[in-house]
């Protein structure tokens, strides 16, 4: 039984369509609808394109990197290849979703979010009797651009160094590429949160030993946490980021209880006083803790999804070949985030 996506004609103009992915493209020649019902039915547009060529990308028994230029159909579809691995590197151990309250995508480097910003009075809640005004939320543009910024790694090899290793082991680079870039957007969004987007809007800072926060400075308490915890109403402190304090959290004596102990070894999830899902970075300055609400503290702007410079790897110039992504963050709800300096 022929089916319709042998016949497809690959060519790298796919690539450069506005606003459209290569998959995208592909699958508005080959839709998926058409395979319900039959053994292909689980492949997308582009997996089945590795099928008609017969490369195998995963496994033990994958094709070496020269499979994909057997001919020249085929090797439009490397560069997709690159960036779906680039993109499995960059969703592993992934925590922008804890973070991020909301995500948008827009074409160009320039974003203007918008902002609300309660005073005490609208935060009461008040009764609304009849015939009186009902209190008002206001949302506004924020004053400043958010500021995007291309995050990348540049691939460097030669394709004959490459050319007969196995695609499964070189998929193993190409996630290593993914997991970096991923690192760096973290470490955007982890600036965001403590100094804001541009438009005066960082964290408020508690340090341990100075009120609101008991203790003494240096020194991390459950008393302290449960300090820093209350300072977030109306907001919820669902998440705590943290970076070298990781160590002197879990050395608290409420992380040795019973229960604690066993859910840490045996699932290595870490499990808070307050409940707070914890998230660890190498990107949070020493001795502080980010507590936020996840729900309403951050926004996510993605200017591109992962881009390699598809002409030269489909040429196979792989010498200098950039694989990059375009992302920034906004602030939407200033008090939804802050941060405790344990000080000392």
């Amino acid at each position: 039984m022929a089916y319709p996506f042998e016949t497809v004609k690959l060519d790298k103009g796919m690539y450069s369509e506005s606003g459209s992915s290569f998959t995208k493209v592909l699958e508005k020649c080959d839709p998926s609808e058409q395979y319900k019902g039959t053994p292909l039915e689980h492949l997308d547009a582009f997996q089945r394109q590795l099928k008609r060529f017969d490369i195998k990308v995963k496994g033990a028994d994958s094709d070496v990197v020269s499979k994909f230029f057997a001919t020249w159909e085929s090797a439009v579809l490397f560069p997709e290849y690159v960036a779906r691995a680039v993109r499995q590197g960059m969703e592993e151990s992934n925590i922008l979703p804890f973070l991020t309250a909301a995500e948008t995508r827009i074409t160009g480097m320039d974003y203007r979010s918008i902002a609300s910003q309660p005073v005490e009075d609208d935060k009461a809640l008040k009764a609304v009797s009849e015939g009186s005004s009902i209190p008002e939320t206001k949302v506004t543009a924020q004053e400043n651009l958010v500021q995007l910024h291309k995050r990348g790694r540049m691939l460097v090899a030669s394709y004959e160094a490459i050319q007969f290793q196995r695609l499964d082991l070189f998929s193993v680079t190409l996630r290593q590429i993914g997991a970096y870039i991923n690192r760096m957007h973290v470490a955007d969004a982890i600036d965001v949160l403590l100094n804001g987007d541009g438009n005066s809007n960082g964290a408020a800072v508690f340090t341990v030993g100075s009120n609101p926060i008991s203790g003494a400075a240096g020194t991390l308490s459950y008393g302290a946490l449960v300090d820093f915890w209350s300072q977030f109403d109306p907001y919820t402190m669902n998440t705590l980021l943290v970076g070298d304090a990781m160590a002197d959290l879990l050395k608290l004596p409420e992380m040795q209880d019973a229960t604690a102990g066993l859910t840490f070894q045996g699932t290595g999830k870490l499990v808070t006083p307050m409940g707070a899902t914890l998230l660890r970075s190498s990107a949070v300055p020493a001795g502080t803790i980010i507590g936020l609400d996840k729900n309403y503290a951050l926004e996510m702007i993605r200017g591109s999804d992962v881009l390699v410079e598809y002409d030269k790897l489909i040429d196979r110039q792989l010498e200098r070949a950039a694989i990059t992504s375009i992302s920034g963050f906004a602030k939407i709800f200033q008090e939804a985030s802050k941060v405790l300096a344990i000080g000392g």
